[in-house]
């Protein structure tokens, strides 16, 4: 009987799966960290510098994130200090094919969605 104690509980996402892919990547900062990612491996304070205004908490946990889903792989080398770098994954590396169509979309689009808000700000609702 579903609610049952003994029930495994489900990761988030994992019963649709397309609520479980666009809750991780629909933020705001996976796609540019997954783009960040797209040519080389990298380090965290060059994935900082790329991105720009994302914080270091947030990078962190996007890093997490997307480590987490296995869009990317970490490595730690054992020197001191400790190196560690980011890259992605095969799984990240064909999401890329995706990303870069809805970016090209989100690209061509963007000046009918600016004016769409702007007629719907002002009242004129007709198309």
């Amino acid at each position: 009987m579903p609610g049952e104690k003994n029930e495994p509980k489900l990761p988030p996402g994992a019963g649709c799966p397309i609520r479980g892919v666009l809750d991780r990547i629909g933020d705001q900062w996976s796609l540019l960290t997954l783009e960040a990612l797209d040519d080389e491996k990298k380090r965290f304070n060059e994935l900082l510098r790329e991105i720009g205004d994302i914080s270091k908490q947030m990078l962190s946990k996007t890093l997490r994130h997307l480590e987490q889903d296995g869009f990317i792989s970490r490595t730690v080398y054992p020197e001191v200090p400790p190196r560690v770098e980011y890259e992605l994954t095969e799984m990240g590396r064909s999401f890329l094919i995706p990303m870069r169509a809805l970016i090209g979309w989100a690209e061509q689009n963007h000046p009918a969605i600016i004016s769409a808000r702007r007629r719907h700000e002002t009242g004129e609702h007709g198309v």
